[in-house]
């Protein structure tokens, strides 16, 4: 990874910006001379040798502009705006796929991931949706070994349930109807490098086998043929659902969870690390912010609004709000006004008196719970009952769609038509 070289009259300044560029995982030398790639650290007030490769940071105001003319990047900021200015400073010299993160927590889980990427190991990351575990799973690829090799990500639930093992494990030509050509398949597309496999409770339990033995023996069979062929593929896979309780339920294997979870990791909802919300929020704004040779910067009275906000569509929802911001601001500042957060759905058709309704707790997540039975239900009439066209509208597989009508049957909730009988899985 290039160095940061910040010049000693910066770094008597800004102790703290350069103490958490360290604590990102960047590096940052002090009195170095610099190589190509390095990105040099000046004052205000100082001779500038390298635009192009050099970032001027100020003590007054709040701004940030683009290079442009042979003019280098430029960032001001005082103690005030510290969270933020950090944010701009770390999406400004990280690369591409180094993650974002200021909560300590979140600190202390990439701090473990690039540790575990030292180790060949099966990972398995759990945590809600929207949380960031491709994020992860990026970032511990980019630290192994592996980093060269190919990094594929497949979600298991968004793959046709007919067509999953053929896109898995490849095929050869006449295998199935339509197969006029071979396939090699995920895991040999993969080779050398990470397969992660998104939503792996989603796989079918007949399928889950296969996996485990691939797994175990480092070959994949592939359809219509009869020998196997090795590969060498480290294989993260992620869950938004508790896949002990899934292995409890019959739903998931015992053997395969204990194959996955050699390093099991887990993200926390956003809500739950708010010491990430300015730096996200940052990251955000530069890599929306489009061609603006000024970049719109959040006062402290939006930021405090995104912090105090419960975030249940997670970095997603945090994400669509900033883009929203980024229209409402026309100028140079994100106000507090400009930040506009996502509708909260509401189940129709549900009377909320107390007379009709029994003595339940109003968690969160039993109202995100009631929110997914509405939304289904109301696809579902819109669709004319069609499960093809209800799920392909709602982004999910056929086989989650069946998941979730049979949870809420277990529930006592009718997500049927209008005046049917609820739909059967």
């Amino acid at each position: 990874m290039p160095s940061i070289l910040p010049s000693a009259v910066l770094a008597k300044r800004r102790y703290a910006l350069l103490s958490s560029l360290r604590a990102q995982g960047m590096t940052v030398v002090e009195g170095g001379e610099g190589q190509p790639g390095d990105t040099f650290l000046v004052a205000e007030d100082e001779a500038i040798a390298a635009p192009a490769r050099t970032i001027v940071v100020g003590d007054a105001g709040r701004r940030l502009e683009r290079p442009g003319n042979g003019l280098p990047t430029r960032i001001a900021f005082g103690p005030e705006d510290g969270a933020v200015g950090n944010g701009f400073m770390r999406a400004l010299l990280a690369g591409a796929g180094m993650p974002t993160a200021a909560d300590p927590e979140s600190l202390a889980l990439f701090t473990l991931a690039e540790r575990v990427a030292q180790a060949d190991i099966t990972v398995l990351i759990n945590g809600p949706t929207g949380t960031g575990k491709e994020v992860l799973a990026r970032a511990i690829h980019a630290n192994s070994a592996r980093a060269d090799k190919p990094f594929i990500a497949i979600n298991c639930a968004a793959l046709p349930e007919a067509m999953l093992e053929a896109l898995l494990f490849g095929h050869q030509k006449g295998a199935f109807t339509g197969a006029s050509s071979g396939g090699e398949g995920f895991f040999r597309a993969a080779d050398g490098g990470t397969l992660l496999l998104d939503e792996i409770a989603e796989m079918p339990l007949q399928l889950q086998a296969k996996l485990l033995r691939v797994l175990q023996e480092r070959e994949v069979v592939p359809l219509g043929a009869s020998l196997p062929q090795a590969v060498d593929v480290r294989v993260i896979a992620c869950a938004n659902r508790d896949l002990q309780a899934e292995v409890a339920a019959g739903r998931f294997r015992a053997d395969l969870y204990y194959r996955l979870a050699v390093f099991p990791l887990t993200t926390k909802a956003l809500a739950e690390r708010r010491g990430d919300i300015p730096a996200l929020a940052a990251t955000m704004i530069l890599r929306h912010a489009g061609s603006r040779s000024t970049i719109p910067w959040p006062t402290a009275e939006a930021i405090e609004t995104l912090v105090e906000h419960s975030w249940p569509g997670n970095v997603r929802e945090l994400e669509n709000v900033i883009q929203r911001a980024l229209l409402f601001a026309g100028g140079d500042t994100i106000e507090a006004s400009h930040i506009v957060f996502d509708r909260p759905m509401v189940a129709n058709d549900v009377d909320l008196s107390s007379a009709a309704q029994p003595a339940v707790p109003a968690t969160l997540g039993k109202v995100v719970q009631m929110s997914e039975f509405a939304a289904i239900r109301e696809t579902l009439a819109a669709c004319g009952g069609s499960r093809m066209e209800t799920a392909r509208r709602l982004g999910i597989s056929e086989r989650t769609l069946r998941y979730r009508l049979a949870k809420a049957r277990e529930q006592g909730e009718d997500v049927g038509l209008p005046g049917r009988k609820a739909l059967s899985a």
